[in-house]
């Protein structure tokens, strides 16, 4: 009986060791695949060619009160004026948005101290946009805008989401290409190959609109220069539109 408990004991034993060497490889397996080791962090950049599809005129309506509903009530006469005549010239109403609204009060500081209010401004600023094949419309919104009060502040090239979504994935894809080819370079020149992506961090898509147009003060005297700015500006051309990951690959 005494034998054969110390052959158990010795039994456990070895199974204890055992399931002890075997959790020792698991963990070392796991650790030799969680380290960094040695790795390589590039900046990958891409630049492509991009036609806008869309032509924005932004109009400005500005208008004065005693109070604020005074200020408020005209400026929405003359919106109305002004959709009204992008109606009739063709334009849809889709196509016609509201960027910006504000009433806010005006103050005479001749008076000292915290100044005195002498009225409200209300600015509310409209967004016509066109298919860039139409800009010859533009024009007509121009007229639409300036006969009925507006004032011109911006005219730009655009480019619609889809196109946005549509470029920023090209763009994106070149960069990272352009990520890899850098990393397998100076892979090679180490002597090692290029393993797995440890991370990868999408740095920035750059899109601006490009200007037709601009009046940074807005007055209705840009009225003429608006005009000839379309009349100049029929083809808008290609812009040059930039994107950066940074990829950090494991080297091997």
């Amino acid at each position: 009986m005494q034998e054969q408990k110390s052959d158990n004991a010795v039994t456990i034993t070895w199974i204890i060791v055992g399931a002890v060497i075997v959790l020792a490889a698991v963990a070392l397996i796991v650790f030799l695949s969680l380290r960094p080791g040695i790795t390589v962090n590039v900046n990958g950049i891409a630049q492509v060619k991009a036609t806008p599809d869309l032509v924005s005129v932004y109009l400005n309506v500005e208008t004065n009160g005693s109070d604020a509903k005074e200020a408020k009530d005209k400026n929405a006469n003359i919106v109305d004026a002004v959709i009204t005549a992008l109606l009739k010239n063709g334009i849809d109403r889709s196509n016609i948005t509201t960027e910006s609204f504000n009433i806010y009060p005006e103050y005479d500081w001749s008076f000292g101290g915290n100044g005195e209010i002498i009225g409200y401004k209300a600015t509310h600023t409209i967004r016509v946009q066109l298919l860039a094949n139409n800009m010859n419309q533009a024009g007509d919104v121009i007229d639409a805008g300036v006969d009925n009060g507006a004032l011109i502040s911006y005219i730009n090239f655009e480019l619609s989401q889809a196109k946005q979504n549509e470029y920023k994935a090209q763009a994106l894809q070149q960069a990272t290409q352009d990520a890899r080819i850098k990393a397998e370079s100076i892979a090679a020149g180490l002597g090692k190959r290029v393993g797995a992506v440890v991370s990868v961090q999408d740095s920035n898509f750059d899109y601006y609109p490009w200007p037709v147009y601009r009046n940074d003060v807005a007055y209705a005297s840009g009225y003429a220069e608006a005009k000839s700015a379309v009349q100049t500006n029929i083809n808008p051309g290609q812009q040059d539109i930039s994107a950066q990951v940074s990829v950090v690959f494991k080297l091997i």
